[in-house]
């Protein structure tokens, strides 16, 4: 993790911890501690992304998720990330940046897609496709996890939960990256390219969820999406929105989340071992650790709709309130030594990766059993990884992942 100069006490308050650079150096823990320990509701009077409130510890958070009419998340007001929506080139109006009753109708028509029992009957498909993958991961040779491994599994999912065409299905991840470019402020240029590439999948999205609508229904996202009420006559920018937040949600968090739990066996090479040897009991809890360390999605944004008072500090009507994921997740209060991967720590599951409250990740469960999954997988054939090479970040206080993580690997034979 690279050094940084830690703030006099005076300037706390005003402190900007969404700067990409502190995301790309992986500099930004130690910031947040300070803010936790001694400023858990902070106040930056300016940054790239305009001024806003940092909330920094899990109770509060938690507090803030729960009282959705004091703390709105939709678009209108500026949406659900730290750059407000109405200043991009493209408004994602996601579902997920609506308030209640748009929200939860869209909500429920998409919920069956993710149900225990739609997760039962892709849990065969999902491991057959992990354990091929693997085994066709090269020994002894650098190679990179994201584009060989991560990217792949997460696609492939993708690409069967909308019934996406198979042979396009690496169309996928390029578009999920540029609808999550979200901390690419104003710049012309960036959001005229990122414009061209979500009309892009927009527009062959749109063919798709045309020719379900005219179908039967069926058991995929866009076929359950065109005969829903709920979704109706979409606008294009409600269109485009759902589409996105349906390819990022279940594109990028699981992906960031592969990728990390390979950064988390390097540093704890005990507690992988830990793994390897009784799989059965630890593999889900080194899943739901893996995530709430990684925190794939490293904030939200909320609005407030009133003057309201958190810790003494007074958030005006209209100011931007930003909850940080990454930071309630290693709240030592909830999780005592918060920064060590404990496959074993009973309560990992508390972590806010998947939000809460009535905004909380639809696809909680299928990103739990890809990635339990995968450590399953690795433990059966005695997989150990180990870094080739620097890491590299996204320079993104959004998306809280990597680029590149080049690897060597080895496998029992046995």
């Amino acid at each position: 993790m690279a050094s940084l100069t830690m703030p006099d006490p005076a300037e706390l308050d005003r402190l900007d911890v969404s700067r990409g650079s502190l995301w790309e150096a992986n500099a930004w823990r130690p910031l947040f501690a300070r803010l936790r320990a001694e400023e858990p509701v902070s106040f930056c009077p300016q940054s790239a992304f305009g001024p806003y409130w940092s909330i920094t510890r899990y109770d509060d958070i938690v507090a803030v998720e729960g009282d959705a009419q004091t703390y709105s998340s939709s678009w209108e007001h500026g949406g659900i990330v730290i750059f407000d929506m109405k200043d991009t080139g493209v408004q994602l109006r996601m579902f997920i940046a609506m308030d209640d009753p748009e929200h939860a109708e869209k909500r429920k028509a998409i919920a069956p897609a993710v149900t225990p029992t739609a997760m039962a009957a892709l849990a065969g498909a999902i491991r057959q496709r992990t354990a091929d993958l693997l085994d066709t991961l090269p020994e002894g040779e650098v190679f990179d996890w994201v584009h060989t491994v991560s990217i792949p599994l997460t696609t492939a999912m993708i690409a069967t939960l909308f019934d996406f065409p198979w042979d396009e299905r690496h169309k996928l991840a390029p578009w999920s990256d540029w609808c999550a470019k979200i901390d690419i402020g104003p710049d012309p240029v960036l959001n005229a390219e990122r414009e061209g590439h979500i009309f892009e999948m927009a527009a062959r999205f749109r063919e798709l969820y045309d020719e379900r609508k005219a179908q039967p229904v069926r058991p995929d996202l866009l076929s359950m999406m065109a005969h829903a009420d709920s979704f109706g006559e979409m606008d294009e920018q409600r269109f485009i929105g759902a589409i996105a937040l349906l390819l990022v949600g279940g594109n990028d968090t699981t992906r960031n989340s592969m990728s990390g739990m390979i950064e988390r066996i390097t540093l704890f090479p005990e507690a992988w071992a830990q793994v390897k040897a009784d799989p059965a009991r630890l593999a889900g809890g080194a899943a739901t650790e893996t995530i709430r360390l990684q925190t794939p999605i490293a904030h939200m944004r909320r609005t407030a709709t009133r003057d309201v008072e958190l810790h003494g500090k007074t958030i005006r009507k209209g100011d931007k309130v930003v909850l940080w994921y990454n930071s309630g997740n290693r709240d030592e209060t909830v999780f005592p030594d918060a920064d060590r991967w404990d496959p074993e720590r009973e309560n990992s599951r508390r972590h806010l990766s998947f939000g809460y409250g009535i905004h909380r990740c639809l696809g909680a469960r299928l990103a739990e059993l890809q990635l339990t999954t995968l450590i399953e997988e690795m433990a059966k054939r005695d997989m150990d990884v180990k870094l080739a090479g620097e890491i590299e970040r996204l320079a993104s206080c959004f998306t809280n992942g990597y680029e590149h993580i080049p690897v060597t690997m080895s496998r029992s034979h046995d």
